[in-house]
């Protein structure tokens, strides 16, 4: 990092409050305040939820300078400054940039006058970007396989250190905010094969089934036939021993394969679909509905459960960072678009939940226990890579909790050709106790 004497590091000083000045005007409820490199505070000592620290003069134009979120975060992942305290209220700073060109070119040419008399930084720590679009066309079979790898095979060991013991890595469904994550999760797996209104000799295809938690809670609780399939190889070995450990090999088996690849040895009873149509596309998602729904008996359920745009989509200020660190090539189209897909491929919407606030509760969970778990997540990778994971969850958390970003469970059915789909006429069966 850049050394400077005093009498140029207190010109920097002063161009940084007044940047900070310029950049924050009018955001007197940002929930943040900011320790410079030298010790200055700003705008005053009055305790926030979350300080941004400064790790050097030049921090500022770095995180600033793009004006987009992804350079933000990029500031971030390199380490060119950090954030103490809450990291979810912290992300409320990407809301600020997105605001920025509403506030005219004058406001912006101030601004850049600041940021280019603030010394420019060297490089920081490498960033583990995504190499996807070298692959192919987008969501071919090779490119979608490369990009969840990307994000599922980065360590079975980093994942365990901050998930519940199943390792069920979706949202979780809390009675209460006490609840503990492993009961939350508990509470979705049954929630689920209750939807699914699952019982013993059903066959049950599992789409995305990651670490094997809804096939093995599904086969111990339900007595089911599970096939589960996922694209990472990772997760593919690591569900299969689990199954063999549990003694239930015979009745879980578990695919390294995309679900286009499936080929019927008769029909499934259900399918469930939990936070993997998120990475197919919505330019894809009539065949792969059609997919799934060739693939369910007449009569059967499909359960699909995904991320989706919010009522309150916030408007983004260039290239996302979500798309180039976690997840390559992914979509999360607003729920009328899915349910259309689902329909136009012959399925029948049944119901339909969102339960944003249990995904805010669920990544909550995942942050506390990544945050506590720092040192022994670098045994198994990067600072930059623990940073990656940290800011994408405390973010979405934010996203989660404003409305930008929601969590639906759609039911869907494949009514038989006189149109039955011999479903009871209540739901109070997925309640019982």
């Amino acid at each position: 990092m850049i050394r400077l004497a005093t009498k140029d590091e207190r010109t920097v000083v002063d161009h940084s409050l007044a940047l900070l000045e310029l950049i924050f005007e009018g955001r007197d409820s940002l929930p943040v305040t900011v320790e410079l490199w030298d010790g200055t505070r700003w705008p005053d000592e009055t305790p926030w939820p979350a300080t941004l620290v400064l790790k050097s003069p030049g921090a500022l134009r770095r995180m600033f300078r793009s004006g987009t979120e992804k350079g933000l975060a990029e500031a971030f992942l390199a380490g060119f400054f950090d954030v103490t305290g809450d990291l979810e209220a912290a992300c409320a700073l990407a809301g600020v940039l997105a605001d920025l060109p509403d506030r005219g070119m004058a406001h912006r040419i101030r601004l850049i006058a600041h940021l280019r008399r603030l010394p420019a930084e060297t490089e920081g720590a490498a960033l583990r970007g995504a190499p996807i679009s070298r692959l192919g066309g987008r969501h071919s079979l090779e490119r979608d396989r490369q990009s969840v790898g990307f994000h599922y095979d980065v360590s079975n060991d980093f994942y365990r250190l901050w998930l519940d013991p199943r390792m069920v890595y979706s949202c979780a469904y809390f009675g209460g905010a006490d609840d503990t994550l492993a009961a939350a999760q508990e509470a979705k797996l049954d929630l689920l094969c209750r939807k699914l209104r699952l019982k013993s000799g059903d066959r049950l295809l599992d789409v995305g089934c990651g670490w094997g938690g809804l096939a093995l809670y599904a086969a111990q609780h339900y007595g089911v036939e599970v096939t589960g399939v996922t694209l990472s190889l990772p997760q593919a070995e690591a569900a299969a021993e689990r199954a063999r450990k549990a003694g239930l090999a015979d009745r879980v088996r578990i695919e390294r394969m995309d679900y286009r690849e499936l080929e019927p040895d008769g029909p499934f009873d259900a399918i469930v679909s939990v936070g993997m149509s998120e990475h197919v596309g919505r330019d894809h998602l009539g065949a792969y509905f059609g997919k799934l729904r060739d693939l369910l008996r007449p009569r059967g359920v499909l359960l699909n459960h995904a991320i989706g745009q919010g009522a309150r989509p916030r408007r983004a200020s260039g290239p996302s960072f979500i798309d180039s660190y976690v997840f390559p090539d992914g979509d999360i189209p607003a729920i009328p678009v899915v349910l259309a897909a689902a329909e136009s491929a012959g399925l029948e919407i049944r119901d339909v939940e969102n339960l944003r606030e249990h995904y805010c509760l669920t990544l909550r969970h995942w942050v506390r226990r990544l945050e506590a778990s720092h040192a022994q997540a670098l045994q198994f990778v990067e600072e930059s890579t623990y940073r990656i994971w940290r800011l994408y969850m405390a973010a979405s958390a934010h996203g989660f909790d404003r409305g930008y970003l929601s969590i639906y469970q759609a039911l869907l059915s494949r009514p038989d050709e006189d149109g039955r789909s011999d479903l009871p006429l209540r739901r109070s069966d997925w309640y019982a106790d």
